[in-house]
């Protein structure tokens, strides 16, 4: 007998969610949806017991649960990826494990991408209930993805969406062990649209965002999805050699003019500082797009999964 598929699939990683974790299942105990819907959980290498717990709470859930774990921590998009592998619903919405965005407002996401020929709806915040430091950080990385992703400059790329599993199955297929979901989408459609929503404090522990992890991020969105700092350093390069030029010929003249040779070894040092930091500079750039290249085609995993554990509704 085949079994019929349900309408939404709710896709939430979970690292460390610790006493969230009942809060985050208790949220889904009460849903009704017409159509059906199911909830994949991916824990993303947690150390403290998640997954565990995640087993053990969701024997009395309504609907369908699937259980994902990842053998180490791979990081949000790539643990959202691998969830999205598994989930088979008409519609993929992503929700952080903190609640902050309430399951309310996922259901007015899932009702605005039904109403609309959209691909994809992003949420737009009027406030955020996240720390100054990680909102910052936030604007940070939406600024860079409107200039390198060609991003509408008024979209706010957040990680609560909804999209049809049409989109989702093109950007499940990207397999590199760089993943960034935001610029897999932007390449993937422009039927993007947005619906401002709630987002709420954070009612228990703290966010397990790290510098380290947002830079991570930033350098995924430079280097995997733009070469623009390889026109950067192309551009560095030639304002250099410019400058050098001038340089020579200010020098060739005082001495044809004057007759000396300009002296100084402060400014020589400087000078040399200069040109060396620029030269060291882009070939780090252009070693950390061949340093991706070699570890793409070596076969680093995006994910690896551990064990996949489903969950049926009693009857």
């Amino acid at each position: 007998m085949k079994t019929e598929l349900p309408l939404a699939s709710f896709v939430v990683p979970l690292f460390n969610t610790g006493g969230s974790l009942p809060r985050l299942l208790d949220a889904f105990r009460g849903l009704h949806l017409a159509g059906g819907w199911e909830l994949v959980l991916v824990d993303d290498g947690s150390t403290d017991g998640t997954g565990n717990r995640a087993g053990l709470l969701l024997q009395d859930l309504p609907a369908k649960v699937t259980l994902v774990e990842l053998a180490r921590n791979f990081g949000e998009h790539a643990a959202v990826l691998e969830g999205c592998r598994h989930a088979q619903g008409q519609f993929i919405l992503n929700m952080d494990d903190d609640l902050q965005n309430p399951l309310s407002e996922a259901l007015r996401l899932l009702a605005h991408l039904q109403g609309t020929d959209a691909e994809v709806v992003y949420s737009q915040y009027e406030k955020k209930g996240h720390h100054w430091m990680r909102n910052c950080a936030s604007r940070l990385v939406n600024a860079i993805a409107t200039l390198l992703l060609d991003k509408p400059r008024d979209l706010y790329l957040s990680s609560f969406r909804a999209m049809r599993r049409e989109l989702v199955a093109r950007i499940v297929a990207y397999r590199g062990p760089y993943p960034y979901i935001d610029g897999l989408i932007m390449g993937a459609t422009n039927r993007i649209d947005r619906l401002e929503v709630r987002h709420d404090e954070r009612a228990l522990g703290s966010s397990t965002y790290t510098l380290r992890k947002l830079v991570r991020l930033t350098l995924n969105l430079l280097f995997d999805f733009s070469i623009m700092p390889l026109r950067l350093a192309t551009l560095l390069g030639t304002l250099l050699c410019l400058v050098g030029l001038v340089m020579l010929g200010d020098v060739v003249l005082e001495t044809l003019l004057v007759g000396r040779i300009q002296a100084g070894w402060a400014s020589l040092m400087a000078v040399i500082t200069v040109f060396s930091g620029a030269q060291l500079l882009m070939l780090g750039l252009i070693g950390e797009y061949v340093g991706r290249a070699f570890m793409t085609a070596s076969g680093k995993p995006q994910s690896l999964v551990r064990s996949v554990t489903v969950h049926q509704p009693v009857p």
